[in-house]
């Protein structure tokens, strides 16, 4: 399945062979140890080492309920009436669609998949950058996209990738793509990370936002068995990143339409000792948390108010 389709998700793999995830995410990892795929994103692709990337129909395939998750708690940081700029990705997509409905809203993206979900949003205004296109994401990249964005000023930034860690942040497999990632990154007060607990502790070829550039991630709970996401969001902390962990339970609709809407959560990471208060490099900066994530059926989730004092 892999070899016909470049990518295959966990689950698909689950249904196909009639039995659980756990099992066949067992196989998978022998098959990994063999060489003959690697594992990204809830599924498995064809092995290629850092500078291998699926195209968008592997993508928007993998890991669905966590980038439901994920969408529906970052769109509680944005307010009304802001201008920030969205990056390309499968999980950005899904963070548009639900930006669709926040009124006096400006959106500046590089991405055709996000312009086509706020194309008809009511009162969101979207500014496309120019570049070529590149079709394996629907993105622009290149010059044009890099040049369109200087002196641009916005509150915040929301950009996914390939992968995250914490010894070098965000990066990606395409070096086209990762220039005009930290061109978005040097127009915003904030930055904000998209990633699902597949990305954590995976490393890829080019380096877009550092560690200490990244603002907040915002993920999904990793499994009980992946020791590795679980440490990677805690040196995350360490360093300073706001971490806020989103329940993945998205369901499909009976009739095929839209997913229902994942339960929200928020878990704490702790920041132990001395890193808790300083980032790295001193200037005397410190995390402070001014409130707790409100989770209800009246009341819309929210990611807790950390900021740099």
């Amino acid at each position: 399945m892999v070899r016909a389709n470049g990518a295959v998700s966990l689950r698909e793999l689950a249904r196909v062979v009639q039995t659980s995830e756990v099992t066949v995410r067992r196989d998978v990892r022998a098959l990994e140890a063999e060489g003959l795929l690697d594992r990204r994103h809830g599924g498995a692709v064809l092995p290629g080492g850092f500078t291998r990337e699926s195209g968008f129909p592997q993508k928007s395939h993998l890991a669905t309920a966590e980038k439901t998750a994920i969408a529906d708690l970052a769109a509680g940081l944005v307010e009304e009436g802001e201008a920030i700029v969205v990056g390309a990705g499968t999980t950005t997509q899904e963070l548009a669609r639900r930006l669709a409905r926040v009124p006096g809203l400006t959106v500046v993206t590089n991405s055709l998949l996000v312009a086509q979900a706020l194309a008809h949003a009511n009162r969101v205004e979207v500014v496309m950058t120019g570049g070529t296109l590149r079709g394996s994401n629907y993105a622009l990249v290149g010059s044009g996209a890099e040049q369109s964005l200087q002196g641009l000023r916005v509150s915040r930034a929301f950009l996914s990738g390939s992968g995250l860690t914490a010894e070098r942040g965000l990066s990606t497999s395409n070096m086209l793509s990762a220039s005009v990632d930290r061109a978005l990154v040097q127009a915003a007060s904030e930055v904000v990370v998209l990633a699902d607990h597949s990305k954590l502790g995976t490393d890829t070829m080019f380096q877009t936002v550092p560690t200490d550039v990244i603002t907040r991630l915002v993920t999904d709970e990793p499994p009980t068995h992946d020791d590795r996401a679980a440490t990677e969001l805690q040196a995350l902390a360490d360093q300073g990143v706001q971490v806020a962990v989103a329940g993945a339970g998205a369901e499909e609709s009976p009739g095929g339409g839209e997913s229902v809407p994942a339960r929200q959560a928020r878990r704490d990471v702790p920041l132990p000792g001395q890193r808790r208060g300083q980032l790295p490099g001193g200037g005397g900066h410190s995390l402070r948390s001014a409130a707790a994530l409100d989770v209800g059926p009246d009341r819309p989730a929210r990611v807790a108010d950390l900021r740099r004092r």
